[in-house]
């Protein structure tokens, strides 16, 4: 049997995420083949029922029912543990493992985390036990590497699961076989072919009760230096061997200790901040984030990120990476999107000026889209835009349902391995670093729009395009209009 402790019972991640995940993975096809107990535990004295209400609640949030999840609620109990008192987690532990092997997972604020890792020496940890920790892990590269050593004094590295649930998204799984599995694709992968990649994970909601952390951590933290440099590492790595926790987490190292800043020496030229005021998103009216419960104005924290990478291979040299994330913006958008050279020539004859072949990858709503020129349909020889779109599988499994399947196995496959946590932090260290100092300065946009204007990064693809496909209909009208002088 394996015993689930999740440190944080009461906690909104619990809830909201991870026992919904839970049960979502229980009535899988998956759950029969689980011989799992679950120990939720938090400082707060509650009583027994208070627990298996609140799991009752998640499963029900999650249209969960069947025997493994009344199996659950049958053998779940809650165990008060305050992870900062002397011996309390380690008792905790050693209670459980009499039982059978232990999966710890601390859904709880970092700092606390690393705290109560700290606390443990490896005679408190029963051999066999798995540690999982939410992001961020650690909050610079030498934080990061320190935390690495704790965990690792305790257990083997292979039993450390640092949890980014943007790898156990199907949509971001499907990158994997619509890079390897079509020889249309990977053979143009490359900058051969390739003129810029963009990854925007641009919301329309704003803190959503999470001023707590989120005011703390901002946008580039929040977003870009985990979940997004995670997305481009698996868009920019050489193809693996397997699709097995070495090969895989191998070469994705491989890509984030080439990536670095665009221009490390000039950091405002590549990394861009700002934050949210007054404005309205959709029918809802939202007031100024400095003026959001929680947030101290001070603290200087972007609610919109925007960094320009370089990855320094063979594969990808003088290519952009563009990554991007923004809170309380007008259109909720996320997605990759690789867009393709221009052709060296365009036959005499063809009229237009033809825009470049782009792949959109989103990631809600789930979809992939790839952009081409062809003939028009009122003009044979004039170009049209057109767009070839597919839904992708949702997948069988939530986020969190597809990690907790491999953290329950064992398999740490979708987990961020301990070096490459510390080369996401690297990568952004010169932006930190500049944005501390106020060498970029914080700009503003109002909630509700497409953020800051005039920016000195890249231009966005879909501002370029738009320009593109007015300017290539100009061309068709002035070529039409001379040809009817002619006549």
């Amino acid at each position: 049997m394996t015993t689930l402790i999740v440190l944080g019972a009461g906690g909104d991640l619990t809830s909201r995420l991870l026992l919904p995940g839970l049960a979502d993975l229980l009535v899988s096809h998956h759950g029969e083949s689980l011989d799992l107990r679950l120990v939720g535990a938090d400082r707060d004295e509650h009583d027994q029922q208070w627990w298996v209400d609140r799991v009752r609640e998640a499963a029900r949030t999650a249209g969960a029912e069947g025997p493994q999840v009344e199996q659950l609620l049958g053998t779940t109990r809650y165990a008060a543990t305050d992870v900062a008192a002397d011996g309390d987690l380690a008792r905790l532990l050693a209670e459980c493992a009499r039982d059978g092997d232990v999966v710890c997972y601390f859904a709880l604020p970092p700092s606390v985390t690393a705290a109560a890792c700290r606390a443990l020496s490896p005679e408190d940890v029963p051999e066999g036990t798995q540690l999982v920790l939410e992001k961020p892990f650690g909050h610079d590269q030498e934080s990061a590497a320190e935390l690495n050593a704790v965990l690792t004094r305790l257990v083997p590295e292979s039993d450390v699961h640092r949890v980014d649930h943007f790898l156990g998204k199907s949509t971001v799984l499907n990158i994997l076989g619509l890079r390897f599995a079509n020889r249309l694709f990977e053979p143009l992968w490359s900058a051969t072919h390739v003129e810029r990649v963009d990854v925007v994970f641009d919301e329309d909601l704003g803190l959503a009760g999470r001023a707590g952390y989120y005011d703390r951590a901002g946008a580039l933290a929040d977003m870009v230096q985990s979940h997004l440099l995670q997305l481009l590492a698996l868009l920019a790595m050489d193809p693996p061997a397997t699709i097995s926790e070495r090969d895989l987490r191998d070469r994705k190292a491989e890509v984030l200790r080439a990536t670095r800043l665009w221009d490390v020496d000039d950091p405002a030229s590549c990394s861009r901040r700002a934050r949210w005021t007054a404005g309205r998103v959709g029918d809802l009216d939202l007031g100024d984030y400095a003026d959001e419960p929680g947030v101290d104005p001070e603290r200087g924290t972007e609610t919109l990120a925007e960094v320009v990478l370089a990855v320094d291979t063979w594969r990808w040299a003088g290519v952009p990476f563009r990554l991007r994330s923004g809170k309380a913006m007008g259109r909720r958008r996320k997605e990759a999107v690789i867009t393709f050279k221009h052709v060296p020539h365009l036959p005499t004859g063809l009229l237009g000026t033809p825009s470049p072949t782009r792949l959109r990858i989103g990631f809600g709503p789930d979809e992939i889209t790839l952009e081409l020129d062809l003939n028009g349909q009122d003009d044979a020889f004039g170009l049209e835009r057109t767009s070839l779109t597919t839904q992708l599988s949702p997948g069988e499994l939530t986020a969190y349902g597809q990690v907790l399947l491999g953290v329950l196995r064992g398999d740490s496959t979708l987990s961020v391995r301990g070096d490459t946590a510390e080369q996401c932090w690297r990568v952004v260290e010169p932006v930190v670093e500049a944005w501390r100092e106020g060498r970029v300065p914080l700009e503003t946009y109002p909630a509700g729009s497409g953020g800051p204007r005039g920016s000195g990064l890249l231009e966005d693809v879909d501002a370029r395009e738009c320009v593109e496909d007015a300017q290539a209909q100009a061309q068709r009208e002035a070529a039409t209009h001379e040809i009817g002088s002619t006549e």
